[in-house]
């Protein structure tokens, strides 16, 4: 197919007009789009209009081959276009005659309805992504909205759960240091003790500075004290002196302290039934916290039974211990016999026990050593000790022996103090005679030295315990103790440790009395303190000590 070209001389408007009237119907048949036509046209109307203001042009316009539509523009400013069409542009190509003016104009008018036409569709279709993409940026909004409220939420939940659990943290922590600070506190029945475990416990945490005034004490009297320490004893309220209230659970308000004014005071009355003295807190920083304090409450009301558990136990240890040194009366003089005697209460506990000894003459002459250990300790054993020791001092009277009287005791004591036991060991020193005759309750055997430096322990089979209830007759033994012997009778508490048997024990007093020179024996109250340091060279035992030494001499 030959191309075919037409040329049109374009010297006025209207030939300019009418050139464009003809591309536009060339183009329309082609089937070339609307908008792309109307680009095209007005591409070439602007060249037209230039080649006019320069006097005149000559536009070539070539269709083919194939389906494209060449156009050139002559004159001093040259331009060409090529077009492709969807369909062939057909020819013979039109002269610039054959477009009349009015149907350019016309032909002008319908391009720009069918422009006009695809711009409102245009138009339409932007309105409606508008509107679409309002609604998406108004969906958007609404989804940032509710994704930062769920933030907050979630913001506002894991504040609460932090703020839960460092509340339920601290509880927790206070809660711990109570138990620990109850057990310390608890674990001693001394009043000074406890008192100097306050300061270590709540300084530096729950205080800067501690100090304890018990009411009863004279040395620092009321006029000495902070006014909020004077009103917590008086009143049994807790009481809180500083600038600004201190609006703390369980606790009066108070104006500052002129002893402490720039720091606020926490003053805790102590005592269980009565208010024996007040705890005086300042505080570790500029105020007291609510929770710490409801803390610190429950330490003061737990220290004030600490002091009054440890008040009576000291009147209870007081009475026993008065109560047992007057059963402890002094050793008689008398002739062929010296004696010496050892007392030691308990180092742990409550340091008052049922443990005795005694000797005193009878009508004929003779001598009775006693010793004993009631069991248990306090107060109660201490009275049966007495009555034992009354019990036993009467029996000897009416002239019986050593096996007669500890049955008469156990027969009094299993009748009168059911449930209450004693050991008890008896001997009999008659001058003239080189000997001792012994009877004992269920008491550790006696230990004997020689003139020699020979020991050895009497381990005859000692009878019951006094006050098991079965009936029993107690049996007298006899030995050998001449001139210048020593016979030691001890309690259980000098020979039986924890960590070691009472066989152990004796074997060690054994050894004692044996390493004793007859010079140390010539002193027998030293000769008692020798023999007790390599017994309680631990310093430390859990049951009374008793120790009788008794010597025989040649006058």
């Amino acid at each position: 197919m030959t191309a075919a070209s037409e040329t049109w001389t374009i010297a006025s408007a209207a030939d300019a007009v009418r050139a464009r009237a003809l591309l536009a119907r060339l183009t329309a048949d082609a089937g070339v789009p609307a908008l792309d036509r109307a680009r095209f046209l007005a591409s070439c109307g602007a060249r037209l209009r230039r080649g006019l203001g320069a006097g005149g042009a000559e536009l070539t316009v070539t269709a083919g081959p194939g389906r494209e539509l060449r156009v050139s523009l002559a004159g001093p400013a040259p331009w060409r276009h090529t077009l492709d069409c969807p369909s062939p542009v057909r020819g013979p190509l039109p002269g610039l005659d054959d477009a009349p003016l009015d149907e350019a104009l016309l032909a002008a008018d319908e391009d720009a309805s069918v422009l006009l036409a695809s711009l409102a569709e245009t138009e339409e279709l932007l309105r409606f992504h508008r509107e679409e993409l309002h609604q998406t940026n108004q969906g958007v909004l609404a989804l940032h909205a509710e994704l930062e409220a769920a933030a907050l939420a979630q913001r506002e939940l894991l504040d609460a759960e932090r703020a839960a659990r460092a509340e339920a943290e601290n509880a927790r922590r206070q809660l711990t240091f109570l138990a620990n600070a109850s057990a310390v506190i608890n674990a001693s029945l001394d009043h000074g003790d406890i008192l100097r475990r306050l300061p270590e416990l709540l300084v530096p945490e729950y205080a800067r500075h501690v100090d304890v005034w018990l009411v009863d004490d004279d040395r620092n009297p009321p006029g000495e004290r902070a006014a909020a320490a004077v009103t917590a004893a008086r009143t049994g309220r807790p009481q809180h002196a500083g600038r600004h209230p201190g609006e703390l659970p369980g606790v009066d308000d108070m104006p500052p302290s002129a002893l402490c004014p720039d720091r606020p005071l926490l003053c805790l009355p102590l005592g269980a039934r009565s208010v024996q003295g007040v705890l005086t807190l300042s505080a570790p920083g500029d105020r007291f916290d609510p929770d710490a304090t409801v803390m610190l409450l429950e330490l003061a009301r737990r220290t004030g039974i600490a002091l009054d558990n440890a008040r009576q136990y000291a009147q209870h240890r007081d009475v026993a211990e008065a109560l047992q040194r007057a059963q402890l009366t002094e050793l008689p003089a008398t002739p062929r016999l010296a004696l010496a005697a050892r007392y030691l209460p308990a180092t742990h506990g409550l340091n008052i026990g049922g443990d005795w000894y005694d000797a005193f003459p009878q009508p004929d002459g003779s001598v009775l050593a006693v010793i004993g250990d009631v069991t248990g300790h306090g107060l109660r054993a201490a009275v049966i000790m007495g009555q034992l020791r009354t019990a036993l001092r009467a029996y000897a009277v009416e002239g019986n022996g050593p096996a007669r009287i500890l049955t008469l005791l156990h027969r009094m004591l299993r009748h009168q103090q059911p449930e209450l036991y004693a050991t008890c060991a008896i001997a009999r020193f008659t001058p003239g005679e080189p000997g001792v005759v012994w009877a004992a309750a269920g008491h550790p055997p006696a230990v004997a030295r020689d003139p020699r430096g020979e020991v050895r322990v009497l381990e005859t089979r000692p009878g019951i315990m006094l006050g098991v209830p079965v009936p029993y007759e107690y049996e007298e033994h006899a030995v050998a103790l001449p001139a210048g012997s020593t016979l030691a009778l001890y309690t259980d508490g000098l020979v039986e440790r924890r960590s070691a048997g009472i066989d152990a024990g004796i074997d060690r007093l054994a050894q004692a009395m044996g390493a004793l020179g007859p010079a140390d024996l010539t002193d027998l109250d030293a000769a008692a303190d020798s023999l007790l340091k390599p017994m309680l060279h631990d310093s430390e035992h859990d049951d009374d000590i008793c120790l009788l030494l008794c010597r025989t001499t040649r006058r």
